[in-house]
């Protein structure tokens, strides 16, 4: 293929395609191993990269995109979706984008209390108070979870448990989710999700029905005294209830009492009628 073919069809080498395209060659390599944005033609002596003019708006397209930090196998669906399509694709992946940043902003501010010197301050907006649970027998359900994980895990296993309760007799008291292990994004626990039941007896006939489907088991939890905060609906979320927890571990620690079990979760409210504001759970730890 001479010079002047490529003139005739309108090809443009890599170096000047680039230029056009306000992005480097590194980049334009990169985007083809990908499937991105493969050249027009190759030459198969030179191994020679050629591009049309017509693909500078794509090849601007997914240099914009990358700006967004978003992924190029998203990029890639974004780019050969049609207009509305594509549209919606951006607008699914920035309001997640948004909900990790606003996490993330709390986590520093969470932490900027923690280092410097201010967790005490945090804790005083905690009332720590006691209970006595009685023994009780729960369905439940345990998995190795993150904790990207959890605002899907919870809600689908506890319903799925008190599915089964509805035939073990009914619920007897709130739902719980117990922490055997640090539950992060990195670790993963496990979590074992808790609904109180009536009947155990009916409910070990439900768990064994399940097979190995959902993992449901039948236990029966001791009777425990807890220190608990009560937090709300907005409190819930990561990392505001971490300072719930540590508030609870804080007040623990001064009343000279020692934790008796993995700390839990008591969601005690319906937590879909629930407003930011409204307290739907208790942060606990089962003390001795």
């Amino acid at each position: 293929m001479t010079e002047d073919d490529r003139v005739d069809k309108d090809l443009l080498t890599i170096g000047a395609f680039a230029s056009r395209a306000r992005l480097s060659a590194k980049a334009l390599r990169l985007y083809d191993r990908l499937g991105l944005l493969p050249p027009a033609y190759v030459d198969e002596v030179s191994g020679y990269r050629y591009y049309r003019a017509g693909q500078t708006e794509r090849a601007r397209l997914v240099a914009l995109l990358r700006q967004l930090d978003m992924p190029l196998a998203l990029i890639a669906d974004v780019v050969e979706a049609r207009e509305s399509d594509a549209a919606a694709l951006l607008a699914a992946y920035w309001d997640g984008a948004e909900a990790r940043f606003a996490s993330q902003r709390a986590l520093a501010e969470y932490l900027r209390g923690r280092l410097s010197g201010r967790s005490s301050e945090m804790y005083e907006k905690f009332v720590v108070e006691t209970a006595e649970v009685p023994e009780q027998a729960v369905l439940s359900e345990t998995r190795h979870v993150l904790a990207p994980e959890l605002p899907v895990w919870i809600p689908g296993s506890l319903g799925r448990l008190e599915q089964g309760a509805g035939e073990a007799g009914g619920i007897t008291g709130p739902p719980f989710v117990v922490y055997h292990a640090e539950v992060s994004v990195e670790s993963d626990g496990p979590a074992e999700s808790c609904v109180p039941v009536a009947d155990e007896a009916a409910a070990r006939a439900w768990a064994q029905r399940q097979g190995r489907a959902t993992g449901a088991r039948v236990r029966v939890e001791p009777a425990r005294r807890l220190a608990y905060v009560r937090i709300t609906k907005a409190q819930v979320a990561h990392p505001q209830i971490l300072a719930a927890f540590e508030a609870v571990e804080h007040w623990v620690a001064g009343q000279g009492l020692s934790a008796d079990g993995p700390c839990r979760e008591i969601y005690f409210a319906d937590w879909d009628a629930a407003g930011p504001g409204d307290p739907v759970c208790d942060v606990a730890f089962p003390v001795r």
